[in-house]
């Protein structure tokens, strides 16, 4: 037999009275010290996920931050916040100011120290060494969390970013960093935080570096969270960064040689959202891409995905072609791209195998697609279509 939850009316009296004598003796918290955010999660069992990122030869929350007492003074008082400094590289550039709030250290606990004219937090109960599985769980947690706008706000004002950043400069580990960029591109589909991701002194050029990563989960997370970005307000921040023929270089080579599906479909997907990216951005980054051979590797890339579709049908393909077709189909209609688009032979005999295809329900998207192409040929390069023909006679 269940027992019923107990009543308010039910209690007795003594219990109300030791409930009423206990709160005496437990006020609330000062409002300044209280979070701006409402969450259904703790705001404190998120910053304590946070602090269990910090890099594990981090001591207790160091940051491996350096401290300039002169910058700090011009700051105002410490009561409301303070600057501190990223160490020098090795070049002597410095990272941009990191301020850290009242809250932060009211909410972690940290402790202020000044150790030869370095700046450190430590914190009094947690202890130094984080195991990677440790930091895997709580990566996890934070990256579901992250997906929440509220918990996304809450986790960039308590220096997660930062935190994140630290992690992907020193991990050796292929999941810490898969993590680290699964949780930066949740903070990325929201608007506030995606703000603080491109305000971040250095966090772009990380997330980019990590595209020469030889495992397949990290790269499917970079490519996703420079997608979101490129699709975003934001983008402008990006495109400096991303426009390097280097880093071009190495999404086209993602894109042409990978065999995991995933990392095809994300990499293709980034290229898509180049190519139907505002004006000012697919200006930048288009001219470097077709130069390097983008046409060419797409149209490879079709030949390859309708060979398979005549051999056997395999649905988790049919998403391949769509993307592909809906980045040919953007080059096709921008007048810079559309002669070298519709003058590709190639192309044009794809788009008829495939429109010719029998029993095209399942991937009759890729159908509408390929009609549309066609008739963008035909309308910009008419002789094709008879040259095409006769050869074929």
């Amino acid at each position: 037999m269940s027992i019923p939850p107990e009543l308010p009316s039910e209690r007795n009296e003594e219990a109300l009275a030791e409930e009423f004598q206990s709160n005496t003796h437990h006020p609330p918290a000062p409002a300044d010290e209280l979070f701006d955010i409402t969450t259904t999660v703790d705001p404190s069992y998120i910053i304590s996920l946070i602090r269990k990122l910090l890099p594990a030869n981090v001591k207790c929350g160091e940051i491996s931050l350096g401290y300039d007492a002169h910058d700090a003074s011009t700051e105002g008082p410490k009561t409301e916040a303070f600057r501190i400094t990223s160490s020098p590289t090795e070049n002597g550039d410095k990272r941009s100011p990191i301020h850290v709030s009242e809250t932060m250290k009211t909410a972690e606990n940290f402790v202020e120290q000044s150790v030869d004219g370095k700046l450190y937090f430590q914190n009094k109960h947690e202890d130094v060494a984080v195991r990677e599985e440790d930091w895997e769980e709580s990566g996890c947690i934070l990256w579901d969390l992250a997906a929440s706008k509220t918990h996304a706000e809450l986790m960039v004002e308590n220096f997660a970013l930062e935190v994140l950043l630290a992690t992907l400069m020193v991990s050796k580990s292929a999941r810490i960093t898969e993590i680290s960029l699964g949780i930066i591109g949740n903070l990325a589909c929201h608007d506030v935080s995606r703000k603080k991701i491109t305000s971040t002194n250095g966090l772009i050029g990380t997330v980019l570096e990590q595209l020469f990563l030889d495992d397949a989960p990290c790269l499917c997370e970079a490519c996703r969270l420079i997608t979101l970005v490129l699709q975003s307000e934001e983008c402008a921040f990006l495109v400096e960064a991303l426009q390097s023929e280097h880093i071009l270089c190495r999404v086209l080579w993602i894109v042409e040689n990978t065999l995991n599906l995933q990392l095809l479909e994300k990499s293709i997907t980034l290229l898509l959202a180049v190519a139907e990216s505002k004006q000012d951005v697919a200006t930048i980054l288009l001219p470097p891409l077709i130069k390097l051979g983008l046409p060419r590797i797409l149209v490879d890339l079709l030949s390859v995905e309708i060979s398979k579709l005549i051999e056997e049908r395999l649905p988790e393909r049919y998403s391949f072609q769509d993307l592909i077709l809906q980045t040919v189909e953007a080059l096709s209609v921008m007048d810079d791209y559309s002669q070298e688009i519709c003058s590709n032979k190639g192309l044009f005999q794809l788009l008829t195998q495939l429109i010719k295809l029998p029993d095209k329900a399942d991937f009759a998207n890729s159908c509408i697609a390929a009609s549309v192409l066609t008739a963008n040929i035909l309308t910009d390069a008419a002789d094709l279509a008879l040259e095409i023909s006769q050869g074929s006679t």
